[in-house]
Parts: C-alpha cells; structure tokens; sequence
C-alpha cells in the first residue's frame, strides 16, 4: 500500500513526552514509506513547528482536512472520538500507551476494528476492563530509530557517569536518593527531563556519553539501544538492571511500572538502587544492546503496523455501509461514559470550611477536589487549585457564590 492518508490523534503534539515523540516518529515513518500522515492535536507547540517544517500536516481543528482520511490511527480517547464523529465511514484503529490514565481509555464504535497495545499491562487493560476481544488485540511493542540512536564506544570496565533520563524527575527526596547511591559508587549523575527544565529534545546527541542511565519505558529503550547499562526507575520506584538474562521478562512489560518496586523510604531507594549499580556490567549491557536494537527495530514495527491498516481497510471495506444505528448507540455509550466520569470525579468547591459571605464571587478561590477523596478532603486543606482566571469562566462565580452560601449557612 502506498499513498494512504492516515489521521493520528493525540492528546498533545507540543513536547516530547514519549506518546509525542511516538508520534512524531511514527509520522516520519509513514512519510518515509509514501503515506501521507496528518496529525490532529487540541493542543500544538514547539513538537508541532518541527514536524510541520518536515512538511508534516498538524492541525487543532478537523475543518481544517479538506478530505475525508483512509484510515484514522488513534491515541486517546477524547481525541479519537472526536476523528471518528467528524469523519463518518472511516475505519480506525486505537493504540493504547498507558494501563492507568483515562485518556488512554478506548472509546466505543463498531468502527474501531484493531486494538494495539504497546506492552502487556495495556493488552490486559483493553481485553480485561474494555471488553475488547482477543481476536482484534493486538501486543506491538514501542519501537526505536536505530539510524538515529546509534551504538556507543565500548562502555568502560568501571563507570564513572550515570544520567537520570525521564520527565517525572524532581527536585526532591527521591532525587536525593539516587544521588546519594550514585556518590557512592563514585559516579557522576545528571538529571534530564520536563520535571527538571531541562527537556531533552535531541537524546540520541546525549546518551551515549553516559555509562549508566535510570529510565523506563521508551526512554529506557532508547538508552539500551545507544548502548548503554540501564536501571528501570521513576522517581521512588526501582527495577532491576536489564541484563540478558532479565530481557525476555522486561520487554513486554516495556520496561515499565510492573517492573518495578515502590520504596517507602530514602534510605530503602539508596540502597536498591546501590544494589542494580553494582550489578553493572559493560559485556553484558552490550549483548542487551544488540538484542534491543533487533527487537525494537523501527522497520519491522512500520511493516506490522502497515499490515494491520490493510487489515482494518479490508474489513472495513469488505462490510459495505456503515451501520447507523450501531454508531448512534456508540456515541450514546460514551457520552454516558464521559458523563458519568465528570459527575464522579469533579466538584466545584470553595476551598474554606466557612466562606465569607459577603466577599465577591471573583475573589472565591476555586479548587477542584476528586470525589474518591471527598472524605479525606472536606476535613483538610488538601485541594488541588483550578489554574483559570474566574473572569473568563461566567458560570463559576455564581455556582461559587451559591456553593458558598450553603456551606456557610450549613457551618452556622
């Protein structure tokens, strides 16, 4: 197949958080393969100018495709939806990233005919919480540009250089943690990622100058391809070296949160983390190397992504009309869906046990508060506060002013 106009959705298209850059790579493959990819994104940034100056079409609105797309590869259900209503009669396909988040939740529709998950966690949450049958699940693990995240010189018998590669990364204890095993082994670390400020744009430039990098999932899998020793971590949570012996078990779990232990403590981190440092071990960080590089390759996951396209365009194809009554009650599922998750899990509160009331709505500090935590929440000042000016939300002073009056009357 050749010339094929795929659609792929996405939450973001603006940093390089690693759903992001799989789609920007993804994009670049398709191009390179003949097809014509069109990212949709709500939101756009910097991610979005460079792949625009590859002559990639980005847009954040769908009025802006003057042609229906043959096939929509989708990534996040709010998203994906969205595709699949404005372009009516176009089969899709929905990959999932992550095992917990809503975003990456499937959306309902008899249009969505393949599903893909990017390692075991995510297969189970389609096949075992979404209903989604086996015979249309399908376990495609993140790939990796090996002409672009090429080999390093031979690690070093002893390292001296470790870097922690991951936007999760803070300035806190955790970090402190790390650094504290690091300083013992005598190595040098460095800190990468959104979390810190400093986003790594160009990794495949960094990464071979490490000796040892903490990281998981596609960072993780990028740092193994360059080559180098690497620890799965994130933030308080710990994995083991990947060692040749440890690959087969960690692949499919992309390297990922099941691969890992939670530390309650510093001290209990600092030492897990001593105990994988001293497992290091250049002859076998290498062979991983070499095995990652054929597994992960880039070619072999475009071939098998292209094959699916052809599947879903066949079937799709080969079913005739589309069902309406099928698609209406579709839609009507996910509204469902979506309604019962705003009512359940957002409150517009005041954040005071007493409120002022004669205090103008606009001054009303408004939070929103999980319903799942209510209990905890209403007895403490724990709240996570709304980042929006009052001014340009009309509605939420007078719900404020009238939450608020039935609370203070309610606390008289």
């Amino acid at each position: 197949m050749t010339g094929l106009k795929i659609l792929i959705t996405s939450f973001m298209c603006a940093t390089h958080t690693g759903l992001e850059v799989y789609v920007r790579d993804l994009a670049l493959e398709l191009q390179k393969r003949g097809h014509v990819p069109i990212i949709y994104s709500p939101i756009l940034g910097e991610l979005a100018q460079k792949l625009r100056l590859k002559t990639i079409p980005v847009v954040d609105d769908l009025n802006a495709i003057g042609t229906f797309p043959d096939l929509i590869h989708g990534h996040h259900h709010m998203e994906t939806m969205t595709a699949l209503l404005h372009f009516p009669g176009v089969p899709a396909i929905y990959f999932c990233h992550n095992a917990f988040s809503r975003l990456d939740s499937p959306p309902p529709s008899p249009r969505l005919l393949r599903y893909v998950a990017v390692d075991q966690p995510c297969y189970e949450k389609l096949v075992f919480e979404h209903a989604v049958p086996v015979e249309r699940a399908r376990l495609l693990l993140n790939f990796v540009d090996g002409s672009r995240f090429k080999p390093r010189t031979p690690l070093p018998a002893r390292p001296s250089r470790a870097l922690i590669y991951g936007n999760y990364a803070r300035d806190d204890a955790n970090l402190a943690a790390v650094r504290e095993a690091c300083l013992r082994a005598g190595l040098q670390l460095d800190v990468v990622g959104l979390g810190m400020g400093r986003p790594l744009t160009e990794p495949e430039k960094l990464l071979g100058q490490y000796d040892i990098v903490f990281a998981k999932a596609r960072a993780a899998a990028e740092a193994l391809t360059v080559g180098t020793a690497v620890v799965v971590y994130c933030m308080r949570s710990v994995g083991p070296m990947v060692t040749v012996s440890e690959l087969d078990r960690l692949l499919p779990l992309n390297f990922g949160i099941r691969a890992m232990t939670a530390h309650s403590s510093p001290e209990s981190l600092t030492a897990a983390v001593s105990r994988e440092i001293a497992r290091y071990d250049p002859q076998d960080a290498t062979e991983v190397s070499s095995r990652v590089r054929k597994c992960l390759q880039s070619d072999r996951a475009i071939d098998e992504i292209l094959s699916l396209y052809g599947e879903v365009i066949m079937e799709h194809g080969n079913a005739g009309t589309t069902d309406a009554l099928a698609e209406g009650r579709a839609t009507a599922a996910y509204i469902r869906w979506l309604s019962a998750r705003v009512g359940q899990h957002l409150d517009v509160v005041i954040d005071s046990p007493v409120v002022r009331p004669n205090a103008p709505p606009e001054s009303y500090p408004v939070v929103i508060r999980p319903k799942r935590l209510w209990e905890r929440v209403s007895t403490s000042s724990t709240v996570v506060r709304l980042k929006l000016p009052l001014a340009k939300v009309p509605f939420v002073g007078k719900l404020a002013q009238s939450v608020g009056r039935r609370l203070a009357g309610s606390s008289r």
